[in-house]
């Protein structure tokens, strides 16, 4: 539907999405729809051959350099529309937070009320309420403190824009045994004897609490790790990093290309397992902290260890294995000369989340002391060039004959080894 509504134009009296206020039929959230749809019609047109002016049709390269630069100005307008969606889908959380944080208050009280049923009202399930009511207040308000941020989210997204799964199971654990403390809390506060009281207190005690005290150390130690050993490998170059418009659950359990990962799953999945039974413990038993046993407590550390392991594991620096003359059907065979095209191939040229064109179109190639930007090269549904594993560039004229070392720098600002070539006239 976007698609046709970018080949029909736009509509009457209707502007290019630029408010932020996201849910008129023209905010950030349709300028940037409009954006995509129109970059598609346009690189689609182009990879069919069509839209070429007169004065770059009779020449290949020249063709090439004019379809690159307009998709890449049509993929900056694209990222532009992209971003001011993000910020104004950042500034509408702490509306979503306050709704969901209500509406959980309210399930609690349900399903409280549906089991005293028979049993009867008693001062856990009242202290209980309250926690809940405390814990989401705080929620609200921190949300709505930071609303320019993320509001809640914000703890929890990553530098690079994107939800960390270590925070958020951090996060989740730090907020469950928050709850659980004032719960206790509620029910020393109403205890009306000494003995009720010192019994409270005794369900603080470590023995009691040991298993979820040590997994909720290992998975706050896990998160602060993690971002450490990103922030490392970032700057040492051997991970690449773009940045994302906006965070998105599909984050949790995705890298950064969009792909399921099996580290990330595992540590999201065990780690709700364990949640799900210390609540139902803390609800059987909500005199104590939740005795996570430790055979339960093992396995999410396991999980927690993996999980560590799978971020030292990801990633790499790009690397350039060959250099050749890119030569098409018909062409004699020869050295490389100036005004030619050279095929890079090699691995990981093209980032993690950076398929997009804006982002393809960051992509340089040194060829001695002159720097090439990679075309674009347009096929349907996507792009023939570049790829993670192929490049194509034109040798420029400005490059002196003789041995030059070749580059590559990606959308990521990482640099390639140097490859020697030989370049004749």
């Amino acid at each position: 539907m976007a698609v046709q509504e970018a080949r029909q134009g736009p509509e009457p009296g209707a502007h290019d999405g630029g408010c932020a206020c996201g849910d008129c039929p023209h905010g950030a959230r349709e300028g940037h729809r409009r954006a995509v749809a129109a970059f598609l019609v346009k690189r689609d047109e182009f990879a069919a051959g069509q839209g070429l002016p007169a004065a770059v049709a009779h020449s290949a390269s020249a063709s090439r350099q004019w379809v690159s630069e307009e998709l890449t100005q049509s993929a900056e307008l694209v990222a532009e529309r992209g971003r001011a969606e993000g910020e104004s889908w950042l500034s509408r959380v702490w509306q979503r937070t306050a709704c969901t944080v209500g509406a959980a208050v309210v399930t609690l009280l349900l399903v409280q009320s549906l089991t005293a049923i028979g049993a009867g009202w008693t001062t856990a399930r009242t202290a209980g309420l309250l926690a809940a009511l405390l814990v989401g207040g705080a929620l609200t308000a921190a949300s709505w403190l930071h609303r320019a941020r993320g509001g809640a989210l914000a703890p929890v997204i990553g530098e690079d824009n994107r939800l960390s799964t270590s925070r958020v199971v951090a996060a989740a654990w730090v907020l469950f045994v928050a709850y659980a403390v004032l719960v206790l809390v509620g029910r020393l506060a109403a205890a009306s004897g000494p003995a009720e009281r010192d019994a409270l207190i005794s369900g603080l005690d470590l023995a009691r609490g040991a298993g979820a005290v040590t997994v909720l150390a290992v998975v706050c130690a896990i998160a602060v790790l993690v971002r450490r050993v990103v922030g490392l490998r970032v700057l040492g170059q051997r991970l690449q990093k773009v940045r994302a418009h906006r965070p998105r659950a599909a984050d949790l359990l995705t890298d950064d290309a969009g792909r399921g990962t099996f580290a990330d799953i595992q540590y999201l999945v065990i780690s709700a397992v364990a949640l799900a039974f210390a609540a139902v413990r803390l609800a059987r038993r909500p005199d104590q902290l939740p005795d996570l046993p430790w055979g339960l407590a093992v396995v999410v550390l396991v999980s927690a260890a993996t999980y560590l392991a799978g971020k030292y594991a990801e990633g790499g620096r790009p690397v350039i294995l060959s250099v050749v003359r890119s030569r098409e059907a018909g062409d004699l065979d020869g050295p490389i000369r100036t005004g030619e095209d050279i095929e890079i191939r090699g691995a990981g040229f093209v980032p993690p989340g950076a398929q997009t064109a804006d982002r393809l179109s960051r992509m340089v190639v040194r060829i001695g002391a002159v720097h090439v930007h990679v075309p674009l090269v347009p096929v349907a549904g996507g792009f023939s060039n570049p790829t993670d594993a192929v490049l194509t560039v034109p040798v420029p004229a400005e490059v002196e004959p003789g041995r030059v070392e070749v580059q590559v720098i990606t959308a990521a600002g990482v640099e390639t080894n140097r490859y020697a070539i030989d370049v004749t006239d």
